[in-house]
């Protein structure tokens, strides 16, 4: 049976997502993506003319998921909601390896300038920033998080947790992604909630 155009894109894609996770961007062959997606070199070319359009596909098919994931409703959550709302996040990617993999690898080699994800690594946690640090603010204004919680420390510490919850697990699965996550976030809220007496 004759795969449409995008079928042949998600299958080029998927294929390409295990290679990275594997062994990373720069030892990604595209000869190999196309020879594992049944097509051939110049077919593979075809839908993605080189190694960086395939990549920064990849890229934007992540940024897609998690956004639908995380704002599909049209709802952005501020306040401890943006918090909470990084559980269900961790549930997810507990259960796609292989996309955990390309981030964790994809971002320790984009951390050089000149890698063609370097723009992307830079613009991921800009936004990130961006978001939990306008809950973070929400929040003070509306009452739930006390007006002393250090916004950059929150923000800051919460993106470490994330990303070095992944590459841990990465390492070893019988980590529980979920319940760390859950136990950063219930630890901030003990710390900042409002109506939590200042230590």
């Amino acid at each position: 049976m004759r795969r449409s155009a995008a079928e042949t894109q998600q299958q080029i894609v998927g294929t390409a997502v295990e290679q990275i996770a594997d062994v990373g961007f720069h030892k990604m062959s595209i000869a190999d993506v196309a020879a594992a997606s049944g097509i051939s070199q110049s077919g593979l070319l075809h839908h993605f003319p080189s190694k960086v359009a395939l990549l920064g596909a990849i890229l934007e098919q992540r940024e897609q998921d998690d956004n639908a994931f995380l704002f599909g409703d049209g709802t952005v959550p501020l306040g401890w909601e943006a918090f909470e709302a990084l559980i269900p996040l961790a549930a997810r990617n507990s259960t796609r390896p292989e996309w955990v993999g390309v981030f964790v690898r994809v971002s320790a080699e984009a951390t050089e300038p000149d890698h063609p994800a370097h723009e992307w690594l830079r613009g991921h946690y800009a936004s990130t920033r961006a978001w939990l640090g306008d809950a973070v603010e929400q929040g003070k204004e509306s009452g739930a998080i006390r007006e002393d919680a250090p916004t950059e420390l929150l923000v800051g510490n919460t993106i470490a947790v994330l990303d070095g919850i992944q590459q841990q697990w990465l390492v070893d699965r019988s980590i529980d992604m979920v319940s760390q996550v859950a136990a950063h976030v219930a630890a901030l809220r003990t710390c900042w909630e409002a109506s939590a007496p200042p230590s």
